[in-house]
């Protein structure tokens, strides 16, 4: 990746530029360096895309041949297998990823679980017989089928953009549907290069996968209220989450959302405090942070808060940053200048409210270029802090003490979100009756992982509507009819 690059849309089964040649810049976050352009979508661009995903649905066999759809899956699965080398890097050089995490959630799981969603698809049942029946005295045979949802809008984000935007085109075209792509500005090339594939590299057909590179975020907001799309699927912010919602309703199409979280490591008094803190610590800095289910509360036992402190303070400070490409790094830079920039207002926050640093709380003497921050643990705050209830998106952890396990459920659920939670104890029996009263969609008892393919993943509260993955997350993408014949 020496040479600059410039990446094109998806549009009606064509690679093409934008609507009068538009371009934007992707640039390496570890770097500030230019990588290279990606096509700069405009509303016509948009339009047409939503027309192609239309007419794809209304007038292929896309939506009921199933067989046909679980080969183009495995086909796409077995193409980015194929240039996983080239994701890889890209991967770590636009999104910022440490390498390992390419090896997993970054990108190699969520292609490998492109073959879940064929296998799904081959083995679901799409129709039940209800049998026989006389309702109001009509001898009826009753039927249920389940059908695609139609044309599907997917809005992604940056943080993790191949899990995300596999997690949402590979159900959606596994249940049958035609989906319009509009991703984060910030990794453009992410969803760009899935377009060339599905172009190049597989037999979906035209129209059927279309993927508009934008740097305006009013184009998200046309795909949620044009009237052709029929489901609208976003993961992001609380905030543009209610948006998104807005925007559906005037057509009142479905919306499932994956929305932002403030997710709690609760430390019990019997735990290992050692191998608890430094999980955690590891855990809430991966990706430098930058993960709506990351666990970024860390409620430990007040006797033991100094303690606890100490010890993800060292962890911490050894983990520190680094590289993205260096197997060893942990904590890689966040995304942007402006991320940047949000999370140094939270720091200035922390001040302000009272909070200090046990260790970080700024930008790293030794990296003059890039957007980092240094892994930073936040102390002597409480949880009606704006600094413990909002979302960060940054190697920020705050600790927080709790006076007993009643004491704990309350802190941890006194958030507007919802989407995970941790629980660290030393009897298991009592670790998994306190995440039992955990108000979240996922939790992790000493050091569970809870990621996969078949495990559906959302939020309670303001965390979000509706689950991506496992069957559940399937079945979002799909209709519900119900069919009954005149017996005699």
């Amino acid at each position: 990746m020496s040479r600059k690059i410039d990446r094109l849309l998806l549009l009606d089964g064509r690679l093409t530029p934008s609507t009068g040649g538009g371009a934007f810049e992707t640039i390496d976050p570890a770097t500030e360096d230019v990588l290279g352009t990606a096509a700069d979508g405009t509303p016509d661009d948009m339009d047409r895309a939503i027309g192609a995903a239309r007419r794809a649905f209304d007038e292929t066999s896309w939506s009921t041949d199933v067989e046909f759809r679980v080969r183009c899956l495995r086909q796409l699965r077995e193409a980015m297998r194929r240039r996983s080398d080239e994701l890889r890097e890209l991967t770590i050089r636009e999104v910022g990823a440490p390498r390992f995490l390419t090896f997993a959630a970054q990108l190699d799981a969520p292609v490998d679980d492109l073959g879940w969603f064929a296998g799904l698809a081959e083995s679901y049942e799409w129709e039940r017989d209800l049998g026989r029946a006389e309702p109001m005295g009509m001898a009826s045979h009753r039927r249920v089928r389940m059908e695609a949802a139609g044309v599907v809008g997917a809005i992604t984000p940056w943080n993790f953009p191949h899990q995300i935007n596999l997690a949402k085109v590979g159900p959606a075209l596994a249940a049958g549907n035609t989906v319009v792509l509009k991703p984060a500005p910030d990794t453009p090339w992410c969803a760009a290069v899935l377009g060339e594939i599905i172009a190049e590299e597989t037999d979906i057909p035209a129209g059927v996968v279309n993927v508009v590179t934008s740097s305006d975020h009013g184009l998200g907001a046309q795909l949620v209220q044009d009237p052709r799309v029929d489901l609208v699927t976003f993961t992001g912010s609380t905030a543009t989450g209610r948006n998104v919602m807005a925007g559906a309703a005037a057509t009142l199409k479905r919306v499932f959302l994956e929305l932002g979280g403030k997710s709690a490591f609760v430390v019990l008094d019997d735990a290992d405090l050692k191998a608890a803190c430094s999980y955690a610590a590891f855990s809430g800095i991966a990706h430098a942070g930058q993960g709506c289910a990351i666990t970024t509360r860390i409620l430990v036992p007040r006797a033991l808060h100094d303690d606890a402190a100490e010890i993800m303070a060292k962890t911490l400070a050894k983990l520190g940053v680094g590289d993205p490409g260096d197997d060893r790094t942990i904590c890689g830079p966040v995304v942007s200048a402006k991320q940047r920039e949000r999370v140094e207002g939270y720091l200035r926050l922390a001040v302000e409210e009272g909070g200090s640093f046990a260790c970080g709380g700024g930008r790293p003497a030794d990296r003059d270029r890039g957007f980092w921050i240094e892994p930073t643990l936040v102390t002597g705050l409480a949880n009606e802090s704006r600094t413990a209830r909002e979302e960060i998106f940054g190697p920020v952890l705050v600790m927080l003490p709790h006076d007993g396990d009643d004491d704990a459920v309350r802190i941890a659920n006194d958030s507007p979100y919802g989407l995970s939670g941790a629980v660290h104890g030393g009897d298991a029996e009592r670790a998994r009756a306190v995440a039992g009263r955990l108000r979240t969609g996922t939790v992790s008892v000493n050091g569970g992982v809870w990621y996969g393919a078949d495990v559906p993943f959302g939020g309670y509260k303001q965390s979000g509507i509706g689950r991506e993955m496992g069957v559940a997350g399937f079945e979002e993408y799909l209709e519900t009819k119900a069919i009954a014949e005149g017996v005699t």
